[in-house]
């Protein structure tokens, strides 16, 4: 019988990924801009509400500002310019 089982993988050809050093880490994020990227991914707009609220609890001092992408899975090269212009960080969050 193993002669009639064909096996195909279905992920195809993996691209070549080369590894980049993380960026920097802050001294303090305290009077830092902070921007929470919604990835529109399923229930990332809730995550990204409950990780303000706990910014506002934890570290009032801290400047959070929600963005949101144009469409999900579409790079938004308009809302990347103004992470990279007007924040100090960003953290992503890709829903639970």
């Amino acid at each position: 019988m193993a002669d009639k089982i064909r096996v195909h993988d279905p992920r195809g050809y993996p691209p070549k990924v080369t590894g980049k050093r993380l960026a920097p880490r802050l001294e303090t994020l305290e009077g830092k801009n902070v921007f929470l990227v919604d990835c529109l991914f399923d229930n990332s707009e809730v995550f990204m509400n409950e990780l303000s609220d706990w910014f506002a609890k934890h570290f009032p001092k801290v400047n959070i500002s929600i963005i949101k992408p144009r469409q999900s899975w579409v790079d938004d090269p308009e809302m990347r310019a103004k992470v990279a212009a007007n924040g100090d960080a960003a953290i992503l969050g890709v829903g639970l």
